[in-house]
């Protein structure tokens, strides 16, 4: 693992690393927040030595065209993970191979959409295990999330591996919703802004899991919300937070979080969908709510 960057923000620090990623068989890039408790620096008046504090650690899953940085740049977070003691990772959305050359790690490409389209390939990953190719060699970012890059942070960093919660947006709103609910060992807590809530009903969904799926779409229901929310009915308890935007210009064709609030209803799940007037798909949203969903983690996590 390659340290990239490192920056003080908030009294903590904002970094950016590379490593090896053997089930995207290429290198990755992540960013991580950690926060001033963490770091043996004052909070609050106190000042902590490293190891007194284990923080909770969130994911942070970003949309279409975004890599592991657009987060950290837009969303104003680390305040707010210093002010509530958390890390947040960010991984990429998709594997893309060496920065420079495009390959992987046995010197081949690492495949994206033959027309270069944004809502497919590279910074399109959709967070599942392709099994079709030639995705399938690559875009496993399913298991690149929900094992392989938290074993990473568990190793390498000072965090609560037992007190974990996933977030992300629009794209990354659908990843933190199907990769928490079937993992609920590995994360406590779950949220979203604007997500993709019925890919197996939206063209954004159809067109990325028939390419990485095959088009059987009966091997699309573990990576689709709302039937996970139907399969796993009341035996999951933990709460679904969703905030969208009233003025989202993808909402009603892509994100359809009617169907989600549907779903929970009739499973009798708990979901709080707050519907924000004025508010659009972009990180000025994002950054306009981001505290609350931090908060709502810390305090998930801290129970």
């Amino acid at each position: 693992m390659e340290l990239v960057s490192s920056t003080r923000c908030f009294d903590g620090e904002q970094r950016r690393y590379k490593h090896a990623a053997k089930s995207l068989n290429c290198d990755m890039h992540f960013s991580i927040y950690l926060p001033p408790q963490m770091l043996g620096r004052e909070v609050k008046g106190q000042t902590l030595q490293p190891g007194q504090e284990t923080p909770p650690v969130l994911y942070w899953l970003s949309g279409l065209t975004c890599s592991d940085e657009n987060f950290v740049q837009k969303a104003g977070a680390q305040q707010f993970a210093a002010k509530y003691g958390v890390a947040i990772v960010c991984p990429d959305t998709s594997p893309r191979g060496n920065s420079d050359t495009g390959l992987d790690r046995d010197g081949a490409t690492v495949p994206d959409d033959a027309e270069g389209a944004w809502d497919f390939g590279l910074g399109a990953g959709f967070y599942v295990n392709a099994t079709q190719a030639p995705w399938d060699k690559h875009y496993r970012m399913y298991d690149y999330v929900s094992g392989e890059l938290p074993a990473l942070i568990n190793e390498h960093f000072g965090v609560n591996t037992e007190r974990a919660g996933i977030f992300g947006h629009s794209m990354g709103g659908h990843g933190a919703l199907t990769i928490g609910m079937r993992n609920p060992d590995k994360f406590q807590s779950i949220s979203a802004f604007a997500p993709i809530c019925a890919p197996s009903d939206c063209e954004w969904g159809k067109k990325a899991l028939s390419h990485y799926l095959g088009d059987d779409d009966t091997n699309w229901i573990e990576y689709d919300a709302c039937s996970l929310v139907r399969a796993l009915g009341k035996t999951d308890s933990r709460p679904l937070f969703i905030d969208q935007g009233l003025d989202d210009n993808y909402m009603v064709e892509q994100l359809k979080p009617e169907l989600l609030e549907k779903a929970c209803r009739d499973a009798g799940r708990f979901v709080m969908l707050r519907r924000r007037e004025g508010y659009d798909h972009s990180y000025s949203f994002v950054a306009s709510f981001i505290e609350d969903h931090i908060r709502f983690h810390a305090q998930q996590l801290t129970r």
